[in-house]
């Protein structure tokens, strides 16, 4: 389980981009954000446990994070922003509390809810009802694939796809710092316009992924929202005092008028979004619009997309220009409802051609959801409806079905899609798989930005390492004041087989979301990884290897090493560093539960004992170890002072007794395995 509550830095930092978006630098907002490092899923917990009053939910992989962060949060005696206690309820199922979330609503109250793949889906039924009735809820969606031939937890569109005829807004986020703005400004459209929303952030990919965020601070949260008591916004319709009937029964002279006549409410949603968002840039400086452009004023071809994939094809769409030359853009639907269909047209219409990227594949459909509706909106265009800019041609109009699964989408894949373009190739393609319709990856383009420091660390779930990357990640965040990004490879199974995790480090924001192809840091869990794969793929020349190992001399430790790979490390000039974790784990935690945990801890005092930020920083072990300690005072601080003291204890082991094994030692004749 990740933390319930971002980590909040204690200094205030410039600006950062919100979902890939700049702040306004004509003048300083009056709300600049709170610096911390959080996911997702924390950054949604931050603003709903401040705005709303209450949880009903049921928890499904990958929103379950936000479901434990608010329960816990309430367990804990939190109140919100107006000195009410909050409310959390957990049902038997999705539609249980998606009904519950329904009567918490009509009794005038302010609610959410987070679920993800069957879970949304299951709760289709009330979500038609809910926004019959319009209520103002707003639900969180940590997009998920849905089970077709086999069953997948991780990131997919296919589940909001599936609901996207309910009647709700529906808003999409690019990244951590997307999900929380994107909370309040769904939050108060939905208010304003009588129709519920859901803010969707790609499953694990962003829910779970550790970013630097600028946080909505608690009086910016109370100005733009507002005390719910105090709302004309917010309607009790059970109050007796005003009895209204709900939910009734409508026969053949009265039905089509009910539901005709809803669309009152719809034909003002984009106007009423469009105003909230412009609010909340003047407030924030953190602008949002219903599509996002990025480069696409001189642009010839363009990656459209939804989510996180959209980050990575604006840091693609810069290594292109810069060392192709080729004129690309990008472009970020935010609200797919309402769908925005003039500003796409008016975004994209002077484009040669442009690739729409979907996270699903519905083969019997015309075409996959958001391209068939872009295609219907250069029709309209083209044929005259005056809502639309006029257009004399419509671009080549190209479509791509990538990451289901959380199949990583890579920038080799989205340079793909543009050469696809410039060739005029199949107008329908898919990425990142063998497969006749894949586009073949070429280069691999480095995206990151310049300077950066990347680790891929291999471990076994429940090791702790995965929350070891976390505390990596908070602590360079809070004491380097660096940007952070860092992200698990989760399976659908956790404890006791391999896990993957990655850690990105630079100067500037980090916009790629996919599997790292370069890194400088590889630490591994147990020497027989070697013999499941190649764990130094990708390691750059010079890097730096950590492998657990329960022996201490050097020489011994060398030789175990199966050859191939020594080979691969001599001639890379790779520095091998080992140490016994386990060892020190057993010998420090002071309660056996913990000793597999802080295996992994045991890993951030090597982190910082091998890696350069401590020497370019010039900072002492005293000032380091007291970083060190507020960090893991953050994460641990509920399991009692003993714990805190035993990681405490357990990094600073790790950064005393790691040893190097000496360049005389690796570049003796190897020794046959």
């Amino acid at each position: 389980m990740g933390r319930t509550q971002p980590v909040i830095r204690e200094r205030l930092s410039q600006a950062q981009t919100s979902s890939g978006s700049g702040a306004d630098a004509r003048d300083t907002p009056r709300f600049p954000g709170l610096p911390a490092t959080a996911d997702g899923s924390e950054a949604v917990v931050w603003v709903e446990t401040h705005i709303s009053q209450g949880a009903c939910a049921y928890p499904i992989t990958s929103s379950t994070n936000m479901g434990a962060g608010y329960q816990a949060a309430q367990a804990n005696g939190k109140k919100n922003l107006w000195g009410e206690p909050l409310f959390f309820l957990e049902l038997e199922s999705e539609h249980s509390s998606a009904s519950t979330c329904e009567g918490f609503a009509l009794a005038g109250g302010r609610v959410t809810n987070f679920t993800s793949g069957q879970g949304l889906v299951l709760m289709k039924e009330v979500l038609y009802t809910i926004a019959g009735k319009r209520l103002p809820a707003v639900f969180h969606i940590g997009a998920r694939a849905l089970t077709s031939q086999a069953l997948n937890v991780h990131c997919g569109h296919d589940d909001v796809m599936a609901v996207a005829d309910t009647g709700w807004g529906i808003l999409f986020a690019m990244n951590a710092q997307g999900a929380s703005d994107l909370t309040l400004i769904a939050r108060r459209a939905a208010e304003e316009s009588e129709t519920p929303f859901m803010n969707v952030q790609d499953g694990f990919l962003t829910t779970h992924t550790v970013e630097n965020v600028l946080l909505p601070e608690p009086d910016l949260m109370r100005e733009f929202i507002g005390d719910p008591y105090a709302m004309t916004r917010l309607r009790n319709l059970m109050n007796p005092a005003k009895p209204i009937m709900s939910g009734v029964v409508q026969n053949q002279d009265a039905y089509m008028k009910g539901k005709i006549a809803q669309r009152f409410f719809y034909d003002r949603l984009p106007g009423i979004l469009q105003q909230v968002m412009e609010r909340y840039a003047e407030l924030t400086g953190r602008r949002y619009d219903l599509v996002q452009t990025y480069r696409l004023e001189d642009a010839e071809y363009a990656i459209v997309g939804m989510g996180s994939l959209v980050e990575t094809a604006m840091a693609t769409v810069d290594w292109l220009r810069a060392e192709k030359g080729w004129r690309v853009g990008a472009l970020h639907v935010t609200a797919f409802r309402p769908f925005p269909g003039p500003q796409i047209v008016s975004a994209l219409q002077h484009l040669q051609a442009f690739a729409v990227i979907e996270r699903m594949d519905n083969p019997p459909a015309q075409s996959n959801p958001l391209t068939a509706e872009i295609k219907a909106a250069f029709t309209d265009a083209l044929t005259g409806d005056p809502l639309y800019p006029p257009v004399a041609q419509i671009p080549a109009i190209f479509s791509g079905a990538a990451g289901l699964g959380s199949r990583e989408i890579r920038p080799s894949d989205l340079a793909a899609a543009v050469a696809n373009m410039r060739s005029r190739g199949p107008r329908f393609f898919v990425l990142g798989i063998g497969h006749p319709l894949a586009l073949p990856r070429e280069d691999e383009p480095d995206v990151r930005p310049r300077g950066s420091f990347s680790m891929r660390g291999h471990s076994v779930g429940g090791f702790g390492s995965v929350v070891t990357n976390r505390v990596i990640a908070t602590i360079l965040g809070d004491l380097f004041h660096l940007q952070v990004q860092a992200y698990p490879l989760y399976g659908s199974e956790k404890k006791g087989l391999p896990t993957t995790y990655f850690l990105t480090v630079a100067e500037d924001r980090i916009r790629t979301h996919s599997e790292l192809s370069r890194v400088d840091f590889v630490p591994l869990n147990d020497v027989n990884a070697f013999r499941l794969g190649n764990p130094l793929a990708g390691l750059v020349e010079g890097g730096i290897l950590f492998i657990q190992s329960a022996k201490t001399d050097p020489a011994t430790i060398w030789t175990d090493i199966p050859e191939y790979a020594r080979r691969l490390i001599v001639a890379g000039r790779i520095r091998v560093l080992a140490l016994d974790t386990v060892k020190i784990a057993r010998e420090t935690a002071s309660r056996p539960e913990l000793v597999q945990r802080m295996q992994g801890i045991v890993l951030l005092g090597v982190f910082l004992k091998a890696t350069p930020f401590l020497r370019e920083r010039r900072l002492g072990e005293a000032a380091v170890f007291e970083a060190v300690e507020r960090s893991l005072r953050k994460f641990f601080a509920k399991r009692g002072e003993q714990v805190v003291r035993d990681n405490v204890t357990a990094v600073r082991r790790g950064f005393q007794e790691v040893i190097e094994i000496p360049r005389e030692i690796m570049t003796q004749a190897p020794v046959a395995s």
